[in-house]
This record gives structure tokens, C-alpha cells and sequence, in this order.
């Protein structure tokens, strides 16, 4: 085992960059951030945080969305944080059941409902005087990614374009439960939706590729170490089998990102959402023999590969705005 990931062994971050204070990280890095709680119009309080640029006007709204399992307090900052230094306002919430959201951890027992409080907050965003008029992007990894396809399906005029990073639009037959798992899953789940019991692999390590980044994601105070509940796999097992039927009605402005050695979602299943999509303008990017955790389970140099793509489709689709 390499001689930091020994290193890190030892210790416990306080966040996922090392013992700097947040606003003391967020100033070196010359943004600024805040959270909140958000109450969603059937009483849901939700985690939220914000990522600003320190010193200019934004270019446009980013709307993020957290994978399963985890939350937007930890590695998942290392993009926002990275947007709003170029100019973008980025805006997230933990998902009902994850991170500091209200619910019990990781039961999501209704995919519809988490797209509607999520079209809640972002609508509430929108509102703000100081952003009306920005192009607005959806953006997701993962199971988020899906709820991002979810949400233009609900809105379909309410946002420019989404960036899809590995999204779980079909579960990988490489994790997926065979038959007749699913069927007797979806069976006990109407009588015990919350039971912890579905076995499944750690999908952490299955998503990050370095060493000792596999060390500082499992560090995450929130994330969720316990088996997938009966009524959440019976619920992502429906919306992606949904979703799978719906890629040819996808009409949004799209970039798919997609490792070709990604064994949590299924990067043929992104090929097949470019290839049938009804959208025009649509991207795609397989990366060779990277995994699913492409923004930060990567090495550091594939991490800004992905990240300098991202900015490319975006400062293509900013209507010219530049930071001021």
C-alpha cells in the first residue's frame, strides 16, 4: 500500500481536504459558501449549500445532485467549489434520507417526490432578484444524474441544459440483482419498505479508483455504510427501468460523461441515451478504463480532464457571458 494512503490511515480529516476550516478553504480558493435548510411544500426539511464566485458576477445557476449514499458536504464539493471559481453559482441539496436531510437514512421511498422538492428549491433559487435572467444547468452524478433527467421530464422549459456524470438511467447488470431477486425484492419492499436488507457490495470501492482517495471518501461522517433498503432498490429499480424506456424522448441540451471501466452504471446505456435522444445538442465522452467516481475518484490528472470538459460545454452555451 502507497506510503500516503498508510499516512492517511492514521488520521481522520475534518473534511475531505484536511484540517483548513471551511470559510478559511472556501477564501483560498476564492469563492464563497454558505448552507441552509430548505422546507419543501410537504414539510421535508432539506440540507442545502451554495458556492458563489467571490468576486464577480455569475456566468449562470448550476443545480447539483448527490449520488446514492451520499451527500454534498464531502468530496462531492470538489466540482462546485471548482465551477464557482470560474464563474458559475452552484447550488445542492441533500436528497430526502441522505446527508443532513430530514428522513431515514438512505430510504428514498418515492423518486416522484425528490424531483418535486428539488424543482421546489431550485424554483425558489430562480426567484432570487439577483439571479433572474442566467442560463440555468441541471447536473448529476449518479443516481442524480437520473433525477436530473427526472426533473426535465417535470419541467421541461426550466433549464438550458443538463451535464449527466455516469448516470444511473440502468443499473449495471454487473451490480444488479438477478432473477428472481428483483421480483422477490419488489414483493417484501410493500410490506418492508425500510429493512436494510439487500445484499450488495460497497459500491465506494467500486466507484474510486485511487488508493488513497478510497481512504478519504470512506472518512465521510454521513455517508451510508448499511445494505440498500427493500423499498429504495424496489424504487431506483422502477424509475431506471422507466427511464430506460424514455431516452428517446429526452429533448434537453445534454453532455453525458461515462468511464469506460464503470461497473456501478452502465456507460452502454449512456451511449444509447446519445444515440436516441430527440435533443440536437448533445455530447458525449467515454473515458478509457476510467471508473464511476470520475470527479474525484480518479487520478488528478483524469479529475481535471473531466473537469476542463465540463467548462468547455458550458462556456459554450453561456450566450458569450464572461466573468466580469
Amino acid at each position: 500500500m502507497e506510503e500516503e494512503t498508510q499516512n492517511l490511515l492514521q488520521q481522520s480529516y475534518p473534511h475531505y481536504w484536511g484540517f483548513t476550516p471551511e470559510q478559511d478553504f472556501y477564501a483560498q480558493n476564492r469563492i464563497t459558501s454558505s448552507s441552509s435548510f430548505f422546507t419543501t411544500p410537504t414539510g421535508l426539511t432539506l440540507f442545502t449549500r451554495s458556492w458563489l464566485p467571490l468576486s464577480s458576477s455569475p456566468r449562470a445557476l448550476i443545480f447539483m445532485l448527490h449520488g446514492y449514499g451520499n451527500d454534498i458536504s464531502w468530496t462531492f464539493q470538489g466540482t462546485p467549489i471548482f465551477l464557482a471559481q470560474m464563474g458559475f453559482a452552484c447550488f445542492a441539496l441533500d436528497l430526502q434520507g441522505h446527508g443532513r436531510s430530514q428522513g431515514l437514512k438512505a430510504f428514498v421511498p418515492s423518486v416522484d417526490l425528490v424531483v418535486h422538492d428539488c424543482l421546489s428549491f431550485f424554483r425558489s433559487v430562480k426567484e432570487d432578484p439577483k439571479f433572474r435572467g442566467l442560463p440555468c444547468f441541471l447536473y448529476g452524478e449518479s443516481m442524480g444524474g437520473a433525477i436530473c433527467l427526472l426533473i426535465h421530464f417535470a419541467d421541461p422549459k426550466g433549464f438550458d441544459g443538463a451535464i449527466l456524470v455516469a448516470p444511473m438511467c440502468k443499473i449495471s447488470d454487473k451490480v444488479r440483482p438477478r432473477w428472481p431477486i428483483p421480483q422477490i425484492l419488489s414483493f417484501l419492499a410493500r410490506f418492508f419498505p425500510t429493512l436494510a436488507i439487500v445484499p450488495a457490495p460497497d459500491l465506494m470501492y467500486k466507484s474510486v479508483k485511487v488508493d488513497h482517495k478510497k481512504v478519504i471518501a470512506d472518512m465521510n461522517p454521513m455517508r451510508y455504510r448499511g445494505k440498500p433498503r427493500l423499498g429504495t432498490v424496489a424504487e431506483l429499480l422502477r424509475v431506471t427501468d422507466y427511464l430506460n424506456e424514455r431516452l428517446s424522448d429526452v429533448s434537453i441540451p445534454f453532455l453525458v460523461l461515462h468511464g469506460s471501466a464503470d461497473v456501478v452504471t452502465d456507460p452502454d446505456v449512456s451511449r444509447e441515451l446519445y444515440q436516441v435522444a430527440k435533443t440536437e445538442d448533445k455530447s458525449i465522452k467515454v473515458y478509457e478504463g476510467m471508473m464511476h467516481s470520475l470527479l474525484f475518484g480518479e487520478t488528478d490528472e483524469n479529475v481535471e480532464i473531466v473537469r476542463n470538459d465540463i467548462l468547455s460545454w458550458l462556456d459554450g452555451r453561456c450566450n458569450g457571458k464572461t466573468m466580469d
